[in-house]
């Protein structure tokens, strides 16, 4: 089982090396690659905060915006017929819409 910690929207994974003793952190859920290190769960926090402060603002100076995990929650506007539509396939699936739009949603991002 793996550990997490949260700042400013990001999620870091925890693992602890015991080869080198230490914590190994990453920020999940962005396609960056962000890692940095602890001895201590206060040292790896304090690391986690400098490695996501120094990220955004390396990605501002450069004139680009610091990519941000996804949080789950999705906003849409669609046409009624549309929304309907997509209640009663729920509906017939057994699921909720929202279980059977995440559903819609992954098999049309496999596809692109």
């Amino acid at each position: 089982m793996s550990n997490t910690m949260g700042y400013k929207g990001y999620t870091a994974s925890m693992v602890f090396d015991p080869e080198d003793k230490i914590i190994v952190g990453r920020v999940i859920g962005i396609d960056d690659i962000i890692s940095f290190h602890g001895e201590s769960v206060t040292e790896f926090e304090a690391n986690f905060h400098a490695v996501v402060d120094g990220y955004i603002a390396a990605v501002e100076v450069l004139g680009s915006a610091p990519e941000k995990p996804a949080s789950g929650k999705l906003m849409l506007r669609i046409a009624p017929e549309v929304h309907a539509a997509a209640l009663k396939a729920a509906a017939r699936n057994g699921s909720s819409l929202n279980k059977w739009a995440e559903k819609a949603l992954e098999a049309a991002a496999r596809r692109v």
